[in-house]
């Protein structure tokens, strides 16, 4: 069969009998005798539709045995089918999360990528956020005191810890102990996010949601700068700063790894 374009095959597919073939090869070879439709070529491949995981669940009534490519799905986006119940992957087991996604008591914030402290090899690890904010008003806490903490993605849980451990304030509370404390659908492992971690949220709270839009639209994360300064990060245009450990109107969103 002659070499012809997609769009020409697929109108010639649909306006012959039931039992054409239509080849689309790039040596001029006739369709495979098993098959309605051959693709064949040395040097391009068949692109499926490409979506978010949300996407993908936004479609009504999928066929089973339809085909999409999920792009933020797992680490690097996956190839997946419908069942004609339940999404899969091409290796048949269940499609990778994705950011934005509701799990694990809360909602996926961030995939780890190769690099990040975290990740591994073959599987999939990465944030997952609360849902809604854990306080409006709390202090950092240990004015003037070095704790020792880091600003890497990964170190939250760790500096979330020095802080609890260094700093208390009795009357207020501080934004790590929000985060330490909290228990939310059987989970109690949150912590406040580090610099690094923080940016990460702000990188996807379109698909995360639930974050402040008012005025002062400030977050704490569990990083300091010197022994009286912390870091902050601004939610509508993702400038990070240092504020006193002390200040409060500051809000703060907790994590944890999954």
């Amino acid at each position: 069969m002659k070499k012809i374009s997609l769009f020409i095959a697929l109108i010639l597919l649909f306006s012959r009998p039931i039992f054409a073939q239509v080849g689309i090869n790039n040596d001029n070879s006739a369709p495979n005798s098993s098959a309605m439709l051959q693709i064949k070529s040395t040097n391009k491949g068949l692109l499926p539709p490409r979506m978010t995981g949300a996407q993908r669940d936004a479609i009504v009534a999928p066929a089973a045995g339809l085909i999409i490519w999920c792009s933020n799905c797992g680490v690097s986006g996956e190839l997946q089918v419908y069942s004609g119940i339940v999404w899969k992957n091409m290796t048949g087991a269940s499609p990778a999360p994705f950011i934005g996604q509701n799990y694990q008591g809360g909602i996926i914030a961030y995939i780890f990528q190769p690099g990040d402290l975290g990740f591994v090899a073959g599987e999939i690890h990465g944030l997952i956020t609360t849902p809604s904010n854990q306080t409006m008003d709390a202090m950092w806490g240990c004015q003037g005191t070095t704790i020792g903490t880091s600003t890497a993605i990964g170190t939250g849980q760790s500096n979330t810890t020095a802080i609890v451990t260094q700093c208390t304030n009795s009357f207020y509370g501080t934004a790590a102990e929000a985060c330490n404390d909290l228990v939310i659908n059987g989970y109690s492992d949150w912590y406040m996010p580090s610099r690094d971690e923080l940016d990460l949220l702000f990188q996807n709270k379109d698909a995360i949601g639930g974050f402040y839009t008012g005025w002062l639209e400030w977050y704490w994360s569990s990083s300091e700068s010197d022994a009286s300064w912390a870091w902050c990060q601004e939610f509508t245009n993702g400038d990070q700063f240092s504020i006193q450990k002390d200040s409060f109107f500051y809000k703060v969103r907790a994590v944890r790894t999954f």
